[in-house]
């Protein structure tokens, strides 16, 4: 085969579609493709060397794949495998400079190397290859602590490295800090009251990628990544119990969902895949048998809980499919356990539906056995017996699962008894000769399911469901209870033995033949189980059913009334139903009855009766179906069937066996010549005297009623759908002349297994010819008769496209495929190991496939009436037939080549405003079709210059045709979805078509290729010039056309009398065709300029947008040269990598002593003006603006073009300007208002094109606009100043000097009025213009901030207005200010013990942004800027009072700052209190967390912080409580660990009760949070252990009831574990003797004596042992269970421990009672009973 196939090729193929091979015509696809191929590389290779872009290249290269993939990103990720060894350095060096952490370039530089950094190479590359960045990186990943945005993108990187390089990668160091940082990801609720930093649940890492690097980083010597998991999952667990929800769930299920697929997936690559040329897994690595079982076992307690999950059962489904490929006997006996029990319960219906699917996963696993779970087969009888209960009319959901089990056992089942094997054969194993004595059952179970499904049906009829006046279609469920039931009982009649099947036969015939059925919804689903049968076994089924039904229907139509009658006899509806359906059969089974069948159709196709004529047609259209398609005939899972005697063959060997690709021997039904002879026959007889008919009455020679007009359009429609496939297709000459090309635009044909036969009747034409003229005729003379144009509307579609199959049903039988598909895969072993019915269900979809491509076909003659016929009734008068015929049209237009040039004239002539008999119907019909439906084509944005010229000024000048009204909601939608689609669609269309040189070339190396050869050579010299004049052409006549549809919509917008909505859309137009390569022409300009003064806002706010643009057009190139960093630092670089302040960059930073003030200054100084250069390393190239000298000079009178003069000139009038102002300081919507980016622009525009021009004009009204308080007033002034500001870049130092010295006082006087509507804006204002600038440039601005941000002139709010402002100014310069930094914090230092909150916050807000710079970074240098130790140090000092005393610390609220120094405990309070405002805004913002420094806080906020949750607490306490709910989720490093310890054990130990409670609080998240970097040190462990333990005992009740809490938790989540000694140590301290009790009378002690306190912390901790594991039982629980019930009558506080934990375990067991009774020993079960409903809880 082979080798036969080279030969044709030419070539070996690289990669081949299997299912090609197995066509009836596989035969001819190789040399077909060949053709193919030849005609594509001729043509393509003449278009090129031809330069015509399009139509030519275009229309070939679409043929040569209709999904090229655009998308760049795809095409790295195929490129990266073939990089050169040398890329990796290359890519670091290009983007290393980027990396900038406080910089938007930081996210960039990460997303490209996750993009493009290779990591597949050879290993010995490997030191080429990931080695130069892996350390960089991962260091960097682990040193940052708050999870920044581009953090993902490092893990996805991992992830592919990981799975890359399996073996070669060391992660051994960080495996317990990636295992920490995946659980934090996953944002679980810990503790009581948490706050959740919402920074992490925008930016938590992408499952898919988390699942993959987990699965590399499996296996290996030591395996410690399944510690890991194992830890992971046991933290985990409890999330996944059924009882508990949140946003958090869907995480954790796709995490189930993807893990075990992903192992699947590499132990297929390790051990099942071919080899090929990427290096493989070393076998140090590959995962042993050992490992794929730890894993599975990690797993199993998870799945099995999320299979009754409130988010549904798929996702534990699919984990199980997976598991049970790698290891059967250990997760499908749990499920069978949960499966029998209910399968049993009527009570609890979800059970059931979980337990189902989960099976249906495993169902290929549980059969197949093999030598780890040989006792699987013998599930499958009782559980198939088991389920028919599910069949159940009442249950929806039950029902339809039902059928899914029961279809995909029986699948992989052959129905056959065996029984008789067991005294033929004496070879058969122990199991085998179970799996034969079973087989008996299958016939029981086959007649039992057809009596359920009977009980259905007679449950389901359509009189018991509803009364008649309801509708009479199915409903949706019946119409899936139908599908399922249908698919189902086919299913098993395929995988039947012929003695079962005849049992089932005579079954299914008596019961649809005794009764008499409605048709609509028991009808169906009856004559669906005959149609199920008669496919299996076409011979024995037919003999049974047509002659009873042709007989009935020859008897019950024997009187000549019957076919008059409106109602017919229902025995007769029944018959022929039935009919209908056992015909869809193989049709050389059909022949020998085609007498008895014709006879039968003349009887009822013209029956009155609607109901016996559609069924009659539906007859029809099987009969000639069946005989004319091509399809596989059987579907059984053995090729061949089962029908061989026993001892040849024994059936139970191929139980779930899959079928084989290479050798599936399908039957095929071929059409043989006596079957098409006798598909013309019908033709002729039947449908050709219908067509004489219909033409006769379009002729007007005969009369017929509207119901006898569509009776034969009914019977036209269903002979083209049932012969469709034999008919050819349209044909006829092609339009010519739409587009100009010198390349042939032929269609390529595909051969799907039809011959035409060309010597009989073309019906396809006659239908044609006749559906046109009744078309005219019926819209000409009664276009009411709308059921007949629906007729005529999908015959036309039919005749166009129809070949056998319609695209909807191919869609949704691929659907259903690809769902069975992964219902029941097998990714171990490999692809495309499917049942053979899904296999060959595939093939028939490739051919379904062959016949449906029709993309780029010839438009011809007959297609342009058809089209104009469609068009017609797109525009007629009634809304149904308008949008029926629109949609047939959208698919046309799609289908033929430039068909779009023809129709587009056609349908603009309706909106054209001259015509005055244009109705309204037509008008919205003509927009509908430009508007196109959602998936199509859009006319009126067709990528073409030609189709726009002609759209889009006809869309703006329908506004005057007098079928327009804006008083119709529809019309007014139906432009405002026009203009929105083209907005959306719009892509800008080329105006230069040059082709290069070198593309030409490859043009010729096409042509020249060979295997196979084009088949037409090269173009000659003078086709070839022709070619390249013809292109500049194509140029010269865009550039016309572009300019002439821009004064055309200049026309439209000049007339007065245009309605606005059309206005308004012209303008959105116009501003489309603002190109970056070709200036907009003047005219457009003009209009844009004054439009900015319009007296509707919508349009002027088009004008801004648009002015900003035509100014980046008018923009100038200024020169730049290339600096060396370190002639100017001169330091010389270092080797290696070394980030932050260093000397070689200090050139860089704001130095207040040599700032430029001089012109000569200015001139000499070196300024870059983007803010990560220099801060990582430095760029190969650093690129600075050349000297002012070398630059362009300033626009003068002189040297203006067109554009730039109209733009001045209004600009420099007053008049213009002033009006100009008033409408920007209006305010648009009261509130919502911000600083506008757009008019930023157009002002930044201005400057930067056109200097200082028109700041004499402006400057009057900026002083006025600045002096106003008003909102809209300043914001105006705020984007004329940041613009002023950015625009002022390249201006001289004089006119910056000078602009400076008007601005400084303006801006004072503005900041002075600031209010609370516009500080946001001034500081955005101050914001924006410090953006990309270096500070130096600015140090007037900069200076001018910093002079006094809290004077307290203006009152607390102001200054903490200009606090915010600065902030803005300098957060934009990040690392480049250190100086004055420093200046603005010895300046807020003494000035922290505010007494206003909003200024409190606002300087936390400061504070963070002042020491950001303060990073803790691998490779970064300790910066100049702030340093937190400092800065803590001083702080603490001050807050030395509150330290020292034990006396609470009350919030003394003193408002105003009294006369004389307050004591110095209150200022320390108010240090404190902005303190904490600082750590509050620092935890989300900055990189790393300064833990050193915060923990010296920690006694502090312990001792402030509240207990109970209640927000009545004054602000200092819920500030503490917030601070350290946000401390404790942080990340630690490892070194970091013991130090918190510490401090936590010391203030363990304070006097205060509260502050040894919320240590347990606080312990609790911290541990959970840091899980596995504290688990990777034990001695901290140990630690933590001995604290809660010590608490235990603690003297107040709540800290010991916390402390047992914590200890629970601690069990539950795997940290601690329950070991013996633990056990001791709490069974020894529930023994202490408690003293006697004192007589009655005397004093009680109100302190409980220590005994007391240490016989509580004994049961306190029995008790966090037992509710830790609240969902099943250990070992160690009864007996623990036992040792506290002895308590049961203790004295209080020890009695309410217990009763409470005894009815707590009560509560969380009680679902599975059943299965937990079974850890206890009878004694201890009564014991247990008599707790558990003892008297106490009543007394």
């Amino acid at each position: 085969m082979k080798k036969e196939q080279a030969e044709i090729l030419g070539f070996v193929p690289q990669k081949e579609i299997v299912y090609n091979k197995l066509l009836p015509y596989a035969d001819k696809l190789d040399r077909e493709s060949n053709d193919i191929l030849a005609q594509i590389k001729g043509n393509l290779g003449r278009a090129v060397q031809l330069r015509e872009l399009w139509p030519g290249v275009l229309l070939w290269t679409r043929k040569l794949s209709t999904s090229v993939e655009n998308v760049l990103k795809t095409l790295v990720k195929s490129c990266r495998l073939y990089f050169p060894e040398s890329a990796t350095q290359e890519m670091l060096d290009e983007w290393r400079p980027l990396l900038c952490p406080f910089d938007v370039t930081m996210q960039k530089a990460i997303g490209y190397f996750e993009l493009f950094l290779p990591t597949i190479m050879p290993p010995e590359q490997h030191h080429k290859g990931f080695k130069l960045w892996f350390d960089e990186l991962m260091d960097l990943w682990v040193s940052v602590q708050n999870m920044p945005g581009w953090e993902g993108n490092l893990v996805n990187l991992f992830a592919r490295l990981a799975n890359d390089n399996i073996g070669y990668v060391n992660w051994d160091p960080y495996i317990p800090k990636i295992f920490t940082r995946i659980l934090r990801s996953f944002n679980l609720p810990v503790g009581t009251s948490q706050m959740v930093v919402p920074r992490y649940l925008t930016n938590s890492y992408e499952i898919g990628h988390v699942v993959l690097w987990i699965s590399s980083m499996l296996g290996g010597p030591l395996n410690q990544v399944q510690k890991q998991l194992n830890g992971l999952f046991s933290s985990i667990a409890s999330f996944y119990h059924p009882s508990n929800n949140g946003r958090w769930l869907m995480k954790l299920m796709k995490l189930l969902q993807r893990l075990p697929a992903s192992v699947v997936r590499r132990l297929h690559r390790e051990r099942y895949k071919k080899p090929c040329w990427i290096t493989p897994v070393p076998a140090s690595h590959k995962l042993t048998d050992q490992d794929v079982t730890d894993f599975v076992e990690s797993m199993k307690q998870p799945v099995l809980m999320a299979m009754f999950s409130k988010t549904g059962s798929m996702d534990a489904a699919q984990a199980l499919q997976n598991l049970a490929l790698m290891r059967p006997e250990l997760v499908i006996p749990p499920v069978l356990e949960k499966t029998y029990p209910a399968m049993e319960t009527l009570t609890e219906p979800h059970q059931l539906t979980a337990t189902l699917s989960c099976m249906i996963g495993m169902a290929r696993s549980l059969l197949s056995g093999g030598r780890h779970y040989p006792e699987g087969p013998a599930h499958v009888l009782p559980l198939l017996m088991r389920a028919l209960p599910g069949v159940d009319p009442n249950d929806f959901s039950k029902c339809m699962i039902t059928f899914q089990f029961i279809a995909t056992f029986t699948t992989l089942v052959p129905l056959v008894d065996c029984s008789s094997a067991l005294h033929e054969k004496n070879d058969l194993t122990e199991m085998e000769r179970e799996l034969c004595s079973a087989s008996a059952e299958f016939e029981d179970f086959v007649l039992q399911f057809m009596d359920r499904c009977f009980a259905l049906i007679d449950s389901s009829t359509l009189e018991q469901t509803r009364e008649e006046t309801e509708t009479e279609k199915m409903t949706h469920l019946e119409s899936l209870v139908e599908l399922g039931l249908s698919s189902t009982f086919s299913t098993i009649l395929t995988q039947c033995s012929m003695e079962i099947f005849k049992v089932a036969l005579e079954k299914v015939f008596n019961f649809a033949t005794t009764n008499i059925f409605e048709t609509r919804v028991a009808g169906r689903m009856v004559a669906d189980m005959c149609r199920a049968a008669a496919k299996c076994h076409p011979a024995e089924s037919l003999r049974l059913f047509v002659p009873h039904c042709c007989n009935a229907i020859t008897h019950l139509t024997a009187n000549e009334d019957v076919s008059k009658e409106e109602e017919l006899d229902k025995e007769l509806l029944w018959s022929l139903q039935l009919l209908s359906e056992v015909t869809r059969v193989d049709g050389e089974k059909l022949l020998p009855y085609r007498t008895q069948l014709v006879q039968t159709l003349q009887l009822t196709l013209r029956l009155r009766c609607k109901q016996g004529y559609t069924l009659a047609c539906n007859l029809l259209h099987h009969i000639l179906r069946s005989t004319a398609l091509t399809y596989p005939t059987d579907y059984c899972s053995v090729p061949g069937g089962f029908n061989k005697p026993l001892q040849e063959y024994l059936p139970i060997k191929d139980w779930g066996r899959p079928g084989d690709l290479w050798n599936l021997e399908i039957k095929w039904h071929v059409p043989s010549a006596e079957e098409t002879a006798f598909v013309f026959y019908v033709l002729d007889l039947l449908l050709q005297p219908e067509l004489q008919r219909l033409q006769k009455y379009a002729q007007g020679e005969q009369d017929m009623s509207r119901d006898d007009v569509l009776q034969s359009l009914c019977i036209v429609q269903h002979c083209l759908l049932g012969a469709g496939s034999m008919l050819p297709p349209l044909d006829g000459s092609t339009v010519t002349g739409l587009v100009p090309s010198m390349v042939s635009l032929e269609e390529t044909k595909l051969y799907i297994g039809v011959d035409y036969d060309e010597s009989r009747e073309n019906y396809r034409e006659a239908i044609c010819k006749v559906m046109r003229q009744l078309l005219h005729y019926i819209l000409e003379h009664s276009e009411d008769d709308t059921k007949s144009l629906f007729a005529i509307i999908k015959i036309i579609s039919d005749l166009m496209h129809f070949r056998g199959s319609h695209k909807h049903e191919f869609d949704s039988r691929w659907k259903s495929f690809t769902l069975v598909k992964k219902s029941m895969e097998n990714r171990l072993h490999g692809k495309k190991q499917h049942i053979r019915a899904l296999l060959i269900d595939r093939v028939l979809l490739q051919h379904e496939m062959r016949k449906l491509l029709v993309e780029g076909c010839e438009y011809k003659t007959v297609h342009q009436d058809l089209l104009k016929d469609l068009l017609h009734l797109s525009t007629s008068t009634y809304s149904q037939v308008r949008s029926k015929a629109q949609n047939v049209l959208f698919t046309a237009l799609g289908t033929y080549n430039f068909c779009c040039r023809d129709i587009t004239p056609r349908v603009l002539e309706l909106l054209e405003p001259t015509r005055t008999d244009v109705t309204q119907q037509q008008f919205k019909g003509a927009l509908y079709c430009l508007l196109g439906n959602h998936c199509g084509v859009c006319l009126a944005n067709l990528h073409d210059w030609d189709c726009i010229a002609q759209t889009w000024p006809a869309i703006v000048r329908s506004g005057y045709s007098s079928s327009m009204s804006l008083e119709k909601p529809s019309i007014v939608r139906l432009f405002d979805d026009l203009a929105d689609k083209v907005h959306r669609q719009y892509e800008t269309i080329g105006i230069d078509f040059t082709v290069p040189e070198s593309a030409v070339l490859l043009g010729r190396h096409i042509t020249d290729s060979s295997q196979p050869t084009p088949h037409i050579g090269t173009p000659t010299e003078k086709e070839l010039e022709q070619g390249l004049a013809l292109q500049k052409d194509k140029s010269q006549e865009a550039v016309q056309k572009y300019e002439k549809l821009v004064r055309e919509l200049l026309e439209c917008l000049d007339d007065r009398d245009l309605p606005w909505k059309f206005e308004h859309i012209a303008i959105g137009f116009l501003s489309l065709l603002l190109r970056d390569d070709y200036p907009l022409p003047a005219p457009a300009v003009l209009f844009f300029v004054q439009s900015l003064n319009h007296d509707a806002l919508v349009v002027r706010k088009m004008a801004i947008a648009a002015m900003a643009g035509i100014l980046k057009q008018l923009k100038r190139t200024r020169k730049k040269i290339p600096v060396s960093p370190c002639d100017i630092s001169g330091v010389t670089e270092p080797e290696g990598l070394m980030a932050g302040d260093r000397p070689g960059n200090d050139w860089l930073q704001y130095h207040g002593d040599s700032l430029p003030s001089t012109q000569q200054d200015w001139d000499n100084f070196c300024f870059i003006e983007k803010t990560h250069w220099g801060y990582y390393c430095w760029p190969k190239k650093l690129m600075i603006y050349a000297p002012a000298a070398e630059q362009p000079k300033d626009l003068s009178a002189e040297n203006m073009n067109e554009r730039e003069r109209i733009i001045c000139d209004h600009f420099t009038d007053p008049k213009f300007i002033k009006q100009l102002i008033e409408f920007l300081s209006l305010e648009d919507r009261k509130g919502k208002d911000k600083f506008n980016p757009r008019r930023f622009c157009l002002f930044k525009g201005l400057f930067r094109n056109y200097s200082d021009a028109f700041l004499p004009v402006l400057k009057p009204h900026m002083e006025r606009l600045a002096n106003d308080s008003h909102e809209s007033t300043q914001r105006c002034v705020a984007e004329i100043i940041a613009g002023l500001i950015r625009g002022s870049k390249h201006w001289s130092f004089s006119k910056v000097e000078a602009l400076w010295k008007f601005l400084i006082p303006l801006m004072r006087t503005a900041l002075s009025n600031i209010t609370v509507e516009t500080y946001a804006d001034w500081g955005t204002c101050v914001a924006t213009a410090c953006e990309s600038r270096d500070p130096r440039k600015l140090h007037w601005l900069l200076e001018m901030l910093m002079e006094c941000p809290l004077s307290g002139e203006g009152g607390s709010f102001v200054d903490a207005c200009h606090l915010y402002v600065l902030q803005g100014g300098l957060a934009q310069q990040e690392w480049r200010v250190p100086e004055l930094l420093h200046r603005l914090l010895s300046y807020l230092e003494p000035k922290l013990t505010q007494v206003y909150k909003n200024v409190r916050e606002r300087i936390g807000s400061v504070l963070t942004y002042i020491f950001m710079i303060d990073v803790n970074l691998p490779f970064t240098q300790p910066t100049k800027s702030p340093h937190i130790a400092e800065f803590t140090e001083r702080i603490l000092s001050q807050l030395k009072p509150l330290m020292e005393g034990d006396e609470e610390i009350q919030n003394h609220v003193v408002e105003e700052n009294g006369v004389g120094e307050q004591d110095e405990r209150t200022q320390a309070i108010k240090l404190l209190k902005t303190v904490l405002k600082w750590l509050m805004a620092s935890a989300g913002r900055s990189f790393s967390t300064p833990v050193p420094q915060q923990l010296q806080l920690l006694p502090l906020l312990f001792k402030i912080a509240p207990v109970e949750n209640d927000d009545s607490y004054d602000e200092l306490k819920r500030d503490a409580k917030t601070c350290l709910s946000l401390m404790s989720q942080g990340l630690l490093y490892p070194e970091q660990i013991p130090v918190v310890l510490k401090v936590l054990h010391e203030i363990a130990g304070s006097s205060s009760w509260h502050a040894r409670f919320s240590v347990l609080t606080y312990l609790q998240i911290m541990v959970f949070y840091n899980l596995f970097t504290i688990l990777s040190n034990e001695q901290a462990v140990q630690d933590v252990r001995a604290l809660v333990i010590r608490l235990l005992e603690d003297e107040q009740l709540e800290v010991r009831e916390m402390a047992a809490t914590t200890l629970s938790g601690f069990l539950q989540c795997n940290f601690l574990a329950m070991d013996a000694s633990m056990q001791t140590h709490f069974e020894a301290l529930c023994k202490t003797r408690l003293p006697k009790k004192r007589k009655r009378g005397s004093v009680v002690d109100t302190i409980p004596s220590v005994d007391l306190v240490r016989r509580h912390a004994g049961v306190l901790g029995l008790s966090a042992c037992i509710l830790s594991s609240p969902y099943d039982v250990p070992t160690w629980m009864p007996q623990l269970l036992m040792d506290l019930s002895a308590h049961l009558n203790d004295t209080q506080p020890i009695e309410m421990t217990v009763k409470k934990t005894l009815s707590n375990f009560r509560r969380t067991h009680h679902d599975n009672w059943l299965e937990h009774k079974q850890q206890f020993t009878d004694d201890q079960l009564v014991v247990l009973t008599d707790l558990l409903v003892s008297p106490c809880y009543y007394a």
